[in-house]
């Protein structure tokens, strides 16, 4: 028992350790999605969150440790996000013929997702750091949290807030878009993309690539212009 309770501590703190975990879990939880033909509720993201979040209790795993081994994954992202300029390229005259669909869309969900949070939470009487931290909310996290610590928010509250959006946007937007009867995978798309960020955005490339790819505009789109939009926002609801 020793040897082994000594062995664990020694791959507990080995960076291979965790980015092995991380990648394992989500290859296992994918094909489990794969195998119920995608179903919104067997969202990898989600279930990958709560499982390593087990592990991580279980096995008295600091954070800051994980993270230490699963940061190539968070550098990833980055490359990932540019790579999402590829499907666009390909389905550039869809693209093309859509601007002013778009442009209007754009314009009315960024608002309508700042607006909202911000003035229900206000009606409840939080403080001007939560606003911050709620307001880019539909932003994808690394825009959202700079923009959140720009404005004296909290970022760490206001990436739980983008990872809970994200979540939430991908489980229910093929069942709302279903029972909405809106068939058009370019309009799906631009909703999923602009509403829930990344993780909306993988959702809509599960579903159909047409659908991917406005989403990913949407997204890039959202994260501009909400970076104008809030501080604006933020010091309205705030005199």
């Amino acid at each position: 028992m020793g040897s082994t309770f000594a062995l664990w501590v020694y791959l507990s703190r080995t960076p291979l350790l965790w980015l092995t975990v991380t990648l394992l879990v989500y290859v296992i939880v994918d094909r489990v999605s794969a195998a119920t033909n995608r179903h919104p509720l067997a969202n990898p993201v989600l279930h990958s969150i709560w499982i390593i979040a087990g592990v991580l209790v279980l096995s008295g795993t600091s954070y800051r440790t994980y993270f230490d081994g699963a940061q190539f994954v968070h550098f990833a992202l980055g490359p990932a996000t540019v790579a999402l300029a590829i499907p666009l390229y390909e389905n550039r005259r869809i693209v093309l013929r859509a601007l002013a669909p778009m442009a209007l869309a754009l314009l009315a969900g960024s608002v309508t997702a700042l607006v909202s949070a911000l003035a229900i939470a206000r009606a409840f009487g939080m403080p001007t750091s939560i606003l911050a931290s709620l307001a880019p909310k539909s932003v994808t996290a690394g825009v959202a949290m700079g923009i959140a610590e720009g404005l004296g928010g909290d970022p760490s509250l206001t990436a739980v807030l983008v990872i809970l959006t994200g979540i939430l946007g991908a489980v229910i937007v093929t069942p709302l878009m279903d029972a909405l009867k809106i068939t058009d995978w370019r309009a799906r798309g631009f909703a999923v993309g602009l509403a829930s960020h990344g993780i909306g955005t993988a959702r809509a490339f599960q579903v159909n690539p047409i659908a991917g790819t406005f989403a990913g505009i949407a997204m890039g789109l959202n994260a501009l212009l909400t970076a104008i939009l809030v501080p604006f926002a933020v010091s309205v609801l705030t005199r």
